[in-house]
């Protein structure tokens, strides 16, 4: 940053609230902070999906909330929240006016795609300063029955937004950004050569090591009745077919047979309900109420997370794809094993039999193979804590925040001088 610049960051992610947390808002919140740390004014811009305040801070950082809609004939309730929940592509006209409006800005960060990318790369534009785009839930390789699933709620409908896509410039964010972020290797690699230009950059997520280095996990079972002895298998993220928490559930039913003392918890907001119930049913017809616990997802703020990781004895994370896997950083930092789905940013960030285990989701076998690995954490506590231990090493020594942040400040150098060229 030049000393007396515009100081000014403003990220626009499609939504940001406590009660619905996931990945992304963990990533924007901790990069702000070490923004602010180092003289920045990060300003959090976006809708007020799944919101009920216009304007609060979170974690220091200021969030300002903007009216939205969906720009689809028929929608009922039903289909907005889907679309609140995930995958929406909205638009708010208020939101536009403030990117145009706001002062001191350095750059815009857009953290989403579709209408509202195109709405901060047209004021991005129109101000002639620097944009970034960050992707965070995977663009490039999302499996096309993912895409499904979150079309549904707009299938048959009428749209009438295209014409506000294409006044935003909403098929362009990608080619006209200044730098494009991307968590992951693998997309990393498909959006180099799709998008045909060179500022396309890897940053991984980050992870506040001391912050998850502590906690009373006793504490936490005793809350949730699970025996101190007990082994326990966790997952933390959100109920939804992406992160296939049903292939971990049906794993750990076989391991009941071996392992009838183990318990399993879910935590993470229910973006597919439709999941959630076939998750629950399952679990009744299993006689494991007393042994599976499906948490709601919990605010960032609640120790009742961290406690969640130091009450478990392994962690994971059998998603369909994932573009990085934050959660993974943070049982790490706790001293904790994972068993991690070989795909996406997962093959690049767990170095098998090192950091972690993985599994193939898709495998014909995959329940058997994952049921096994989850008996063999059972039967050698050894293996976990050697695990868990190297996992914390990694993670302290390549995925710091203030490293994070130092590289991103160096993403929106090149992105400066990109716009001063195109300028």
């Amino acid at each position: 940053m030049k000393p007396g610049g515009a100081t000014t960051i403003l990220h626009v992610p499609r939504r940001f609230v406590a009660e619905e947390w996931g990945g992304t808002e963990t990533v924007i919140l901790e990069i702000s902070r070490q923004q602010k740390l180092a003289g920045l004014n990060p300003v959090i811009y976006t809708s007020m999906a799944l919101a009920r305040l216009r304007e609060e801070t979170i974690g220091g950082v200021s969030v300002r909330r903007f009216p939205y809609s969906y720009p689809f004939f028929g929608l009922t309730p039903a289909d907005q929240a889907a679309l609140d929940k995930k995958g929406g592509n909205l638009i708010s006209f208020s939101l536009f006016a403030a990117l145009l409006r706001a002062p001191d800005v350095r750059l815009f960060h857009a953290h989403a795609l579709k209408r509202l990318g195109g709405e901060v790369r047209t004021a991005a534009r129109l101000r002639k300063k620097p944009f970034v785009v960050s992707l965070h839930g995977g663009v490039f390789d999302v499996p096309q029955s993912e895409l499904d699933l979150m079309l549904k709620p707009v299938a048959n409908k009428t749209e009438w937004g295209k014409p506000l896509g294409a006044l935003f410039g909403s098929r362009r964010v990608l080619t006209d950004a200044d730098v494009v972020i991307c968590v992951g290797h693998s997309e990393m690699e498909k959006a180099r050569q799709q998008l045909g230009h060179d500022r396309v950059s890897y940053l991984p997520n980050g992870v506040d090591c001391a912050k998850f280095a502590s906690a009373d996990g006793a504490a936490f079972r005793a809350k949730y009745g699970i025996p101190p002895t007990a082994f326990l298998a966790l997952n933390i993220s959100r109920i939804d077919a992406q992160k296939n928490q049903l292939l971990l559930l049906e794993a750990f039913i076989r391991l009941q047979a071996t392992r009838p003392d183990a318990y399993l918890v879910f935590i993470g907001p229910e973006t597919q309900p439709g999941y959630a119930t076939k998750l629950r049913e399952l679990i009744a017809a299993s006689g494991l109420a007393s042994r599976v616990k499906l948490l709601p997802g919990m605010r960032n703020d609640n120790p009742e997370l961290i406690q969640a990781f130091h009450a478990c004895d392994l962690f994971v994370l059998p998603s369909m794809h994932e573009p990085f896997g934050i959660v993974v950083l943070e049982a790490w930092s706790a001293g904790k094993p994972v068993i991690v789905s070989h795909v996406g940013g997962l093959q690049a960030l767990v170095r098998d039999g090192e950091t972690g285990i993985f599994i193939d989701p898709n495998a014909a076998g995959a329940v058997a193979d994952l049921a096994a690995k989850l008996e063999r954490f059972a039967r050698e506590p050894g293996l976990g804590k050697t695990l868990g231990a190297a996992g914390r090493q990694e993670a302290l020594a390549n995925y710091d925040w203030k490293q994070i942040g130092q590289q991103l400040e160096t993403l929106y150098q090149r992105a400066e001088e990109h716009c001063a060229r195109r300028s």
